[in-house]
């Protein structure tokens, strides 16, 4: 009663706040549950056999959907390299700068040969889609604004070449591990992108992460001490 009273900012004493009816919101002992379920000793029996049966191995390298890219190109890599000239070309004209196309060429080739090309089509792919349905999206953020592959996709607005940014801490060749693309949707529309994914990709491809956060022993004394009525001074000695 008192976390719920923590999470949602209100006093315990507060008649009109969120509370949970019944005294019974809490784990149970096995004791407790055998006591409950004396009568059907089976379900329980169950619980424990159904865990055993429970042997899942995940494998240990990324598992991506596969971009249905068009007809023309015979891999992500050739698909990718495509847009992402084509795209540098909108953002700096034809005669595209020595600079640009070096990093360019350096970037294409470590996307590609780490394997991660059909990612940035995947990427590019449910921006662009929300861009053309009005849903705003954000400039970019995180190590993925390092990247010129980005930028020329429109990934991230944001010229890693102007500011000096570096792609390598967002992939680096020495260190490979999973590129990570923060992109942030306007918060009122973000589900019609998830669904756009699902509908495209299939809801066996596409999942949602939640992280769960832990309180530290000053921080739970003062908002315990709150939610009963203490002041910080009290709560504090």
């Amino acid at each position: 009663d008192i976390l719920l009273c923590i999470g949602t900012g209100k006093d315990r004493h507060d008649p009109e706040r969120l509370r949970f009816q019944g005294q019974e919101w809490y784990f149970k002992s096995p004791d407790e549950m055998r006591e409950r379920f004396a009568d059907r000793p089976e379900i329980l029996a169950n619980t424990l056999e159904v865990a055993a049966r429970c042997d899942v191995e995940f494998e240990s390298h990324v598992h991506l959907p596969q971009f249905p890219r068009p007809s023309g190109f015979p891999s992500d890599a050739d698909y990718l390299r495509h847009l992402a000239f084509h795209g540098a070309a909108e953002r700096y004209g034809e005669a595209l700068p020595e600079e640009a196309r070096a990093r360019l060429d350096y970037e294409l080739d470590v996307i590609i040969s780490t394997g991660y090309a059909g990612y940035f089509l995947i990427v590019w792919d449910f921006i662009r889609a929300a861009r053309e349905r009005g849903i705003p999206v954000g400039p970019g953020r995180g190590s993925a604004a390092g990247s010129l592959v980005a930028y020329a996709l429109r990934i991230t607005d944001v010229d890693p070449l102007k500011f000096g940014l570096l792609f390598e801490r967002f992939l680096n060749p020495d260190r490979v591990s999973m590129p990570d693309i923060d992109v942030d949707f306007c918060y009122e529309r973000r589900g019609e992108v998830i669904e756009y994914v699902r509908e495209k990709y299939g809801t066996r491809s596409v999942g949602q992460i939640v992280t769960f956060g832990t309180l530290q022993s000053r921080a739970v004394v003062r908002d315990v001490g709150r939610t009963l009525g203490f002041t910080p001074a009290e709560t504090d000695r």
